[in-house]
């Protein structure tokens, strides 16, 4: 098992958000990242059903609120679509990914985890979806 650190930073640097994602692999893409870390959150999440969802990509009919979302009524979030929606919103420049400080430019891009890699998430537009 290997484990990589990712982080929400703004655009300017400031760390948000800091999280640990694990694979089986050293050898991952930019699509497995985004997919391991919206499937980790969402199944969070979807055990426990609180009103407060934090996350990466914002639920359908949630508010956004300091340090994340509060869903009107409890219910599970659709993994699959929040995926999709983060996914979608990569290519479309909704946000970006540097991986050792450089910008990732596209799902398919290998990443080899070693122990210094580092991963940051800087989202440019709330992400909305399931």
């Amino acid at each position: 098992m290997t484990t990589l650190t990712i982080k929400d930073e703004t655009a300017l640097g400031d760390v948000l958000h800091e999280t640990q994602l694990h694979f089986e692999t050293t050898s991952v893409t930019i699509a497995d990242i985004i997919k391991n870390r919206v499937t980790t959150e969402v199944t969070a999440y979807n055990q426990r059903q609180t009103a407060h969802f934090k996350g990466f990509v914002q639920p359908t009919a949630a508010e956004k609120i300091l340090n994340g979302y509060r869903l009107k009524k409890p219910k599970p979030i659709d993994v699959e679509k929040q995926v999709y929606v983060a996914l979608d919103a990569f290519q479309k420049n909704g946000f970006f990914i540097l991986v050792d400080n450089l910008q990732a430019d596209s799902l398919t891009q290998k990443v080899e985890i070693r122990p210094t890699t580092t991963v940051s998430f800087i989202k440019l537009t709330p992400l909305v979806g399931g």
